[in-house]
Protein backbone atom coordinates (compact mmCIF):
# COMPACT_ATOMS: atom_id res chain seq x y z
CA UNK A 1 0.00 0.00 0.00
CA UNK A 2 1.34 3.42 -1.00
CA UNK A 3 2.36 5.86 1.76
CA UNK A 4 0.24 8.87 0.80
CA UNK A 5 0.70 12.42 2.18
CA UNK A 6 -2.48 11.94 4.27
CA UNK A 7 -1.14 8.73 5.87
CA UNK A 8 2.24 10.37 6.38
CA UNK A 9 0.62 13.28 8.20
CA UNK A 10 -1.21 10.90 10.55
CA UNK A 11 1.99 8.92 11.18
CA UNK A 12 3.92 12.14 11.83
CA UNK A 13 1.35 13.34 14.38
CA UNK A 14 1.40 9.94 16.09
CA UNK A 15 5.21 9.82 16.27
CA UNK A 16 5.21 13.35 17.68
CA UNK A 17 2.70 12.32 20.34
CA UNK A 18 4.70 9.22 21.25
CA UNK A 19 7.91 11.21 21.65
CA UNK A 20 6.18 13.45 24.20
CA UNK A 21 4.10 10.82 26.00
CA UNK A 22 5.00 8.85 29.13
CA UNK A 23 2.25 6.30 28.42
CA UNK A 24 2.84 2.90 26.75
CA UNK A 25 2.99 3.12 22.96
CA UNK A 26 0.18 0.62 22.38
CA UNK A 27 -2.18 2.72 24.52
CA UNK A 28 -1.24 5.94 22.68
CA UNK A 29 -1.66 4.30 19.27
CA UNK A 30 -5.02 2.76 20.22
CA UNK A 31 -6.33 6.08 21.49
CA UNK A 32 -5.17 7.87 18.33
CA UNK A 33 -7.01 5.39 16.11
CA UNK A 34 -10.16 5.69 18.26
CA UNK A 35 -10.00 9.45 17.73
CA UNK A 36 -9.54 9.03 13.95
CA UNK A 37 -12.20 6.54 12.94
CA UNK A 38 -11.99 7.75 9.35
CA UNK A 39 -8.88 5.58 9.00
CA UNK A 40 -9.63 2.13 7.62
CA UNK A 41 -8.08 -1.15 8.77
CA UNK A 42 -5.42 -1.12 6.02
CA UNK A 43 -4.57 2.55 6.69
CA UNK A 44 -4.09 1.84 10.37
CA UNK A 45 -1.81 -1.08 9.57
CA UNK A 46 0.44 1.08 7.38
CA UNK A 47 0.61 3.87 9.97
CA UNK A 48 1.23 1.54 12.91
CA UNK A 49 4.00 -0.32 11.05
CA UNK A 50 5.81 2.95 10.30
CA UNK A 51 5.38 4.32 13.83
CA UNK A 52 6.64 1.15 15.51
CA UNK A 53 9.57 1.02 13.09
CA UNK A 54 10.56 4.53 14.24
CA UNK A 55 10.42 3.36 17.88
CA UNK A 56 12.53 0.28 17.10
CA UNK A 57 15.21 2.19 15.17
CA UNK A 58 15.06 5.50 17.00
CA UNK A 59 18.73 5.45 18.03
CA UNK A 60 20.14 5.10 14.52
CA UNK A 61 17.44 7.38 13.06
CA UNK A 62 18.54 10.17 15.41
CA UNK A 63 22.08 9.72 14.09
CA UNK A 64 20.74 10.02 10.53
CA UNK A 65 18.75 13.15 11.37
CA UNK A 66 21.89 15.03 12.43
CA UNK A 67 20.88 18.36 14.01
CA UNK A 68 17.08 18.16 13.59
CA UNK A 69 15.31 15.19 15.21
CA UNK A 70 11.71 16.18 14.52
CA UNK A 71 9.00 13.54 14.18
CA UNK A 72 8.86 14.34 10.46
CA UNK A 73 12.56 13.74 9.90
CA UNK A 74 12.59 10.57 11.99
CA UNK A 75 9.70 9.21 9.96
CA UNK A 76 11.24 10.15 6.60
CA UNK A 77 14.57 8.64 7.63
CA UNK A 78 12.83 5.43 8.62
CA UNK A 79 10.90 5.19 5.34
CA UNK A 80 14.04 5.81 3.31
CA UNK A 81 16.74 4.01 5.29
CA UNK A 82 14.91 1.22 7.15
CA UNK A 83 11.87 0.42 5.02
CA UNK A 84 13.73 1.13 1.79
CA UNK A 85 11.31 3.41 -0.07
CA UNK A 86 12.97 4.90 -3.15
CA UNK A 87 13.07 8.56 -4.18
CA UNK A 88 10.10 8.20 -6.53
CA UNK A 89 7.94 6.66 -3.76
CA UNK A 90 9.00 9.36 -1.30
CA UNK A 91 8.60 12.29 -3.72
CA UNK A 92 4.98 13.19 -2.73
CA UNK A 93 6.11 13.48 0.92
CA UNK A 94 9.19 15.67 0.43
CA UNK A 95 9.76 19.42 0.46
CA UNK A 96 12.64 20.97 -1.47
CA UNK A 97 15.18 21.09 1.42
CA UNK A 98 14.62 17.40 2.18
CA UNK A 99 16.55 16.08 -0.80
CA UNK A 100 20.06 17.03 0.34
CA UNK A 101 19.53 15.94 3.96
CA UNK A 102 17.95 12.62 2.96
CA UNK A 103 20.86 11.82 0.66
CA UNK A 104 23.26 12.44 3.56
CA UNK A 105 21.08 10.37 5.89
CA UNK A 106 21.14 7.40 3.51
CA UNK A 107 24.92 7.78 3.06
CA UNK A 108 25.58 7.51 6.83
CA UNK A 109 27.41 4.26 7.58
CA UNK A 110 26.11 2.58 10.71
CA UNK A 111 29.35 0.61 11.07
CA UNK A 112 30.97 3.92 11.96
CA UNK A 113 28.54 4.42 14.84
CA UNK A 114 28.87 3.04 18.39
CA UNK A 115 27.77 -0.57 19.13
CA UNK A 116 24.80 0.77 21.15
CA UNK A 117 23.61 2.82 18.16
CA UNK A 118 23.92 -0.21 15.88
CA UNK A 119 21.98 -2.27 18.41
CA UNK A 120 19.26 0.42 18.61
CA UNK A 121 19.61 0.60 22.40
CA UNK A 122 20.32 3.28 24.98
CA UNK A 123 23.90 3.08 26.26
CA UNK A 124 22.94 1.89 29.74
CA UNK A 125 20.96 -1.09 28.39
CA UNK A 126 23.63 -2.10 25.89
CA UNK A 127 26.31 -1.92 28.61
CA UNK A 128 24.19 -4.03 31.00
CA UNK A 129 23.59 -6.73 28.39
CA UNK A 130 27.26 -6.72 27.39
CA UNK A 131 28.06 -8.06 30.86
CA UNK A 132 25.79 -11.05 30.11
CA UNK A 133 26.39 -11.79 26.42
CA UNK A 134 29.42 -11.96 24.16
CA UNK A 135 29.44 -9.07 21.62
CA UNK A 136 28.59 -11.38 18.72
CA UNK A 137 25.64 -12.95 20.51
CA UNK A 138 24.43 -9.56 21.73
CA UNK A 139 24.43 -8.39 18.11
CA UNK A 140 22.19 -11.34 17.16
CA UNK A 141 19.92 -10.69 20.15
CA UNK A 142 19.59 -6.99 19.29
CA UNK A 143 18.76 -7.82 15.67
CA UNK A 144 16.01 -10.24 16.80
CA UNK A 145 14.61 -7.70 19.28
CA UNK A 146 14.28 -5.18 16.44
CA UNK A 147 12.06 -7.46 14.37
CA UNK A 148 8.25 -7.44 14.80
CA UNK A 149 6.99 -10.39 16.85
CA UNK A 150 4.88 -13.10 15.20
CA UNK A 151 1.29 -13.68 16.32
CA UNK A 152 0.98 -16.79 18.51
CA UNK A 153 -2.20 -18.48 19.69
CA UNK A 154 -2.74 -20.93 22.52
CA UNK A 155 -5.32 -23.65 22.10
CA UNK A 156 -7.72 -24.05 25.02
CA UNK A 157 -7.72 -27.84 25.65
CA UNK A 158 -11.03 -27.54 27.51
CA UNK A 159 -12.70 -26.53 24.24
CA UNK A 160 -10.59 -27.91 21.35
CA UNK A 161 -7.45 -29.75 20.30
CA UNK A 162 -4.69 -28.32 18.15
CA UNK A 163 -5.45 -30.37 15.03
CA UNK A 164 -9.10 -29.26 15.01
CA UNK A 165 -8.03 -25.63 15.41
CA UNK A 166 -5.55 -25.99 12.53
CA UNK A 167 -8.29 -27.32 10.28
CA UNK A 168 -10.69 -24.53 11.14
CA UNK A 169 -8.05 -21.83 10.71
CA UNK A 170 -7.09 -23.16 7.27
CA UNK A 171 -10.77 -23.42 6.27
CA UNK A 172 -11.19 -19.73 7.13
CA UNK A 173 -8.13 -18.75 5.08
CA UNK A 174 -5.70 -18.26 7.99
CA UNK A 175 -2.27 -19.85 7.42
CA UNK A 176 -0.65 -21.30 10.56
CA UNK A 177 1.93 -23.76 11.84
CA UNK A 178 2.61 -25.52 15.13
CA UNK A 179 4.80 -23.64 17.57
CA UNK A 180 8.24 -25.15 18.01
CA UNK A 181 7.98 -25.92 21.73
CA UNK A 182 4.53 -25.39 23.26
CA UNK A 183 2.18 -28.38 22.79
CA UNK A 184 -0.73 -25.93 22.69
CA UNK A 185 0.91 -23.23 20.56
CA UNK A 186 0.02 -22.13 17.03
CA UNK A 187 1.98 -19.49 15.09
CA UNK A 188 0.08 -17.55 12.46
CA UNK A 189 1.42 -16.22 9.19
CA UNK A 190 1.03 -12.45 9.16
CA UNK A 191 -1.27 -10.56 11.52
CA UNK A 192 -4.87 -11.50 10.62
CA UNK A 193 -7.65 -9.87 12.63
CA UNK A 194 -9.06 -12.48 15.03
CA UNK A 195 -11.46 -10.44 17.18
CA UNK A 196 -14.51 -11.81 15.31
CA UNK A 197 -13.13 -15.23 14.43
CA UNK A 198 -15.41 -18.05 15.72
CA UNK A 199 -12.45 -19.82 17.40
CA UNK A 200 -11.70 -16.68 19.41
CA UNK A 201 -15.33 -15.90 20.21
CA UNK A 202 -16.06 -19.40 21.54
CA UNK A 203 -12.88 -19.52 23.68
CA UNK A 204 -11.10 -22.22 21.68
CA UNK A 205 -8.01 -20.02 21.30
CA UNK A 206 -6.36 -17.12 23.08
CA UNK A 207 -3.56 -14.85 21.86
CA UNK A 208 -0.43 -15.70 23.89
CA UNK A 209 3.27 -15.68 23.03
CA UNK A 210 4.81 -19.15 22.99
CA UNK A 211 7.31 -18.14 25.69
CA UNK A 212 4.50 -17.10 28.01
CA UNK A 213 2.80 -20.46 27.40
CA UNK A 214 5.91 -22.33 28.54
CA UNK A 215 5.69 -20.74 32.00
CA UNK A 216 2.48 -22.71 32.57
CA UNK A 217 4.20 -25.99 31.70
CA UNK A 218 7.08 -25.12 34.05
CA UNK A 219 4.59 -24.67 36.92
CA UNK A 220 2.82 -27.88 35.75
CA UNK A 221 -0.38 -27.63 37.83
CA UNK A 222 -2.44 -30.80 38.32
CA UNK A 223 -6.15 -31.53 38.64
CA UNK A 224 -7.57 -30.90 42.09
CA UNK A 225 -4.64 -28.82 43.37
CA UNK A 226 -4.68 -25.41 45.02
CA UNK A 227 -2.75 -22.97 42.79
CA UNK A 228 -2.15 -19.22 42.61
CA UNK A 229 -1.17 -16.91 39.77
CA UNK A 230 0.27 -14.21 42.01
CA UNK A 231 0.56 -11.37 39.47
CA UNK A 232 -2.29 -12.42 37.19
CA UNK A 233 -2.80 -9.20 35.23
CA UNK A 234 -5.31 -9.74 32.43
CA UNK A 235 -5.12 -13.49 33.02
CA UNK A 236 -3.43 -14.99 29.97
CA UNK A 237 -1.37 -17.40 32.05
CA UNK A 238 -4.22 -17.90 34.54
CA UNK A 239 -6.39 -19.34 31.77
CA UNK A 240 -3.63 -21.71 30.73
CA UNK A 241 -3.13 -22.91 34.32
CA UNK A 242 -6.87 -23.49 34.72
CA UNK A 243 -6.97 -25.49 31.49
CA UNK A 244 -3.97 -27.62 32.54
CA UNK A 245 -5.90 -28.33 35.76
CA UNK A 246 -8.86 -29.41 33.59
CA UNK A 247 -10.95 -26.88 35.53
CA UNK A 248 -10.62 -28.94 38.72
CA UNK A 249 -9.22 -27.72 42.03
CA UNK A 250 -8.93 -24.05 42.98
CA UNK A 251 -6.96 -21.40 41.09
CA UNK A 252 -6.52 -17.92 42.58
CA UNK A 253 -5.82 -15.01 40.22
CA UNK A 254 -4.30 -12.25 42.38
CA UNK A 255 -3.45 -8.74 41.22
CA UNK A 256 -3.30 -5.27 42.71
CA UNK A 257 -5.04 -3.64 39.71
CA UNK A 258 -8.82 -3.93 39.40
CA UNK A 259 -8.64 -2.79 35.76
CA UNK A 260 -6.35 -5.64 34.81
CA UNK A 261 -8.52 -8.21 36.56
CA UNK A 262 -11.60 -6.76 34.84
CA UNK A 263 -10.04 -7.72 31.50
CA UNK A 264 -9.90 -11.31 32.72
CA UNK A 265 -13.68 -11.60 33.18
CA UNK A 266 -14.78 -11.82 29.50
CA UNK A 267 -11.85 -14.12 28.72
CA UNK A 268 -12.80 -16.33 31.65
CA UNK A 269 -16.40 -16.47 30.45
CA UNK A 270 -15.26 -17.66 27.01
CA UNK A 271 -12.80 -20.20 28.42
CA UNK A 272 -15.32 -22.59 30.00
CA UNK A 273 -13.28 -22.70 33.23
CA UNK A 274 -15.04 -22.88 36.59
CA UNK A 275 -12.09 -23.17 38.98
CA UNK A 276 -10.67 -19.62 38.67
CA UNK A 277 -11.16 -17.16 41.53
CA UNK A 278 -9.99 -13.61 40.67
CA UNK A 279 -9.16 -11.47 43.70
CA UNK A 280 -7.77 -7.97 43.98
CA UNK A 281 -5.14 -7.51 46.68
CA UNK A 282 -3.85 -4.29 48.25
CA UNK A 283 -0.22 -5.44 48.14
CA UNK A 284 1.88 -8.58 48.40
CA UNK A 285 1.21 -8.46 52.17
CA UNK A 286 -2.58 -8.51 51.84
CA UNK A 287 -4.48 -10.54 54.44
CA UNK A 288 -5.84 -12.76 51.63
CA UNK A 289 -2.26 -13.89 51.00
CA UNK A 290 -1.46 -14.47 54.67
CA UNK A 291 -4.55 -16.67 55.10
CA UNK A 292 -3.13 -19.06 52.50
CA UNK A 293 0.24 -19.50 54.24
CA UNK A 294 1.60 -22.99 53.60
CA UNK A 295 -1.57 -24.18 51.85
CA UNK A 296 -0.89 -24.03 48.09
CA UNK A 297 0.49 -26.76 45.87
CA UNK A 298 1.86 -24.37 43.25
CA UNK A 299 2.43 -20.62 42.95
CA UNK A 300 3.43 -18.70 39.82
CA UNK A 301 5.09 -15.31 40.32
CA UNK A 302 5.26 -13.59 36.94
CA UNK A 303 6.72 -10.50 38.56
CA UNK A 304 6.27 -6.89 37.43
CA UNK A 305 9.41 -6.14 35.46
CA UNK A 306 11.03 -3.85 32.91
CA UNK A 307 9.53 -5.85 30.04
CA UNK A 308 12.80 -5.60 28.11
CA UNK A 309 12.32 -9.12 26.77
CA UNK A 310 9.23 -7.95 24.89
CA UNK A 311 10.89 -5.24 22.78
CA UNK A 312 9.69 -6.94 19.58
CA UNK A 313 6.14 -5.88 20.54
CA UNK A 314 6.88 -3.00 22.90
CA UNK A 315 9.92 -1.18 21.44
CA UNK A 316 9.11 1.97 23.41
CA UNK A 317 10.13 0.24 26.65
CA UNK A 318 13.85 0.59 25.91
CA UNK A 319 13.39 4.36 25.82
CA UNK A 320 11.01 4.53 28.80
CA UNK A 321 12.95 2.35 31.23
CA UNK A 322 16.03 3.65 33.05
CA UNK A 323 18.58 2.21 35.50
CA UNK A 324 16.60 3.97 38.25
CA UNK A 325 13.27 2.42 37.24
CA UNK A 326 14.90 -1.02 37.08
CA UNK A 327 16.37 -0.52 40.57
CA UNK A 328 12.87 0.24 41.90
CA UNK A 329 11.49 -2.89 40.21
CA UNK A 330 14.21 -5.06 41.74
CA UNK A 331 13.12 -4.07 45.25
CA UNK A 332 9.49 -4.83 44.38
CA UNK A 333 10.38 -8.18 42.78
CA UNK A 334 12.23 -9.37 45.85
CA UNK A 335 9.35 -8.41 48.14
CA UNK A 336 6.74 -10.11 45.92
CA UNK A 337 8.73 -13.36 45.65
CA UNK A 338 9.22 -13.37 49.42
CA UNK A 339 5.49 -12.94 50.10
CA UNK A 340 4.38 -15.45 47.47
CA UNK A 341 6.76 -18.13 48.76
CA UNK A 342 4.94 -18.16 52.08
CA UNK A 343 1.86 -19.67 50.43
CA UNK A 344 3.74 -22.73 49.15
CA UNK A 345 3.23 -25.94 51.15
CA UNK A 346 6.02 -28.46 51.83
CA UNK A 347 6.64 -30.36 48.60
CA UNK A 348 4.95 -27.56 46.65
CA UNK A 349 6.34 -25.70 43.64
CA UNK A 350 7.18 -22.01 43.25
CA UNK A 351 8.00 -20.50 39.85
CA UNK A 352 9.55 -17.03 39.59
CA UNK A 353 9.42 -15.50 36.13
CA UNK A 354 9.90 -12.20 34.29
CA UNK A 355 9.85 -11.02 30.69
CA UNK A 356 13.13 -9.18 31.30
CA UNK A 357 16.61 -9.85 29.91
CA UNK A 358 18.47 -8.24 32.81
CA UNK A 359 20.35 -10.36 35.34
CA UNK A 360 19.41 -7.90 38.10
CA UNK A 361 15.72 -8.81 37.68
CA UNK A 362 16.33 -12.51 37.13
CA UNK A 363 19.25 -14.57 38.44
CA UNK A 364 20.12 -12.04 41.12
CA UNK A 365 16.58 -12.06 42.56
CA UNK A 366 16.41 -15.87 42.65
CA UNK A 367 19.92 -16.30 44.04
CA UNK A 368 19.24 -13.82 46.85
CA UNK A 369 15.96 -15.63 47.64
CA UNK A 370 17.65 -19.05 47.76
CA UNK A 371 20.37 -17.65 50.04
CA UNK A 372 17.65 -16.66 52.51
CA UNK A 373 15.57 -19.85 52.14
CA UNK A 374 17.40 -23.13 52.59
CA UNK A 375 14.01 -24.89 52.46
CA UNK A 376 13.67 -24.15 48.71
CA UNK A 377 15.67 -25.96 46.03
CA UNK A 378 15.79 -25.41 42.27
CA UNK A 379 14.07 -27.95 40.02
CA UNK A 380 16.05 -28.03 36.75
CA UNK A 381 13.83 -26.46 34.10
CA UNK A 382 15.14 -28.77 31.36
CA UNK A 383 14.06 -31.84 33.39
CA UNK A 384 10.60 -30.47 34.24
CA UNK A 385 9.88 -29.60 30.60
CA UNK A 386 11.45 -32.65 28.95
CA UNK A 387 9.16 -34.91 31.01
CA UNK A 388 6.29 -33.14 29.24
CA UNK A 389 7.85 -33.63 25.81
CA UNK A 390 9.20 -30.06 25.62
CA UNK A 391 12.88 -29.85 24.66
CA UNK A 392 14.33 -26.34 24.79
CA UNK A 393 17.67 -25.54 23.19
CA UNK A 394 20.25 -24.15 25.61
CA UNK A 395 18.05 -24.40 28.73
CA UNK A 396 19.36 -26.14 31.84
CA UNK A 397 18.63 -25.43 35.49
CA UNK A 398 17.06 -22.03 34.81
CA UNK A 399 14.94 -21.20 31.78
CA UNK A 400 16.16 -18.26 29.68
CA UNK A 401 14.20 -17.80 26.45
CA UNK A 402 15.76 -15.51 23.85
CA UNK A 403 14.20 -14.32 20.59
CA UNK A 404 17.27 -15.06 18.46
CA UNK A 405 17.49 -18.64 19.78
CA UNK A 406 13.90 -19.63 20.50
CA UNK A 407 11.85 -17.19 18.37
CA UNK A 408 9.84 -16.23 21.47
CA UNK A 409 9.81 -13.12 23.63
CA UNK A 410 12.66 -12.93 26.14
CA UNK A 411 11.57 -14.79 29.29
CA UNK A 412 13.35 -15.94 32.42
CA UNK A 413 11.95 -18.50 34.84
CA UNK A 414 13.10 -20.73 37.68
CA UNK A 415 11.10 -23.55 39.29
CA UNK A 416 11.73 -24.20 42.97
CA UNK A 417 10.38 -26.84 45.35
CA UNK A 418 9.81 -26.39 49.06
CA UNK A 419 11.70 -29.18 50.77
Amino acid sequence: MRFTPVLFRHAEMLVSELLRSSFPADAVVSRYFRDHRELGHADRGVIAEAVYSVLRHRRSLIARCFDETSARRLLLADLACVQGLNRRELEPLLTQPDGKWLAEAKALKLEDQSPAVRAEMPDWLYDALLTQFEPGELEKLAKALNQPAPLDLRVNPIKADREDVFAKLLASGVAAEACRYSPLGIRLSGKPSLARHPLFLDGSVEVQDEGSQLLGFLLQPKRGEMVADFCAGAGGKTLLLGALMRSQGRLYAFDVAEKRLAKLKPRLARSGLSNVHPARIESENDVKIKRLAGKLDRVLVDAPCSGLGTLRRNPDLKWRQTPESVAELVVKQGAILEAASGMVKKGGRLVYATCSLLRAENDDIVSAFLDRHADFAVLPAADVLSKQGIHLDGVGERMQLLPHLHQTDGFFAVAMERQ
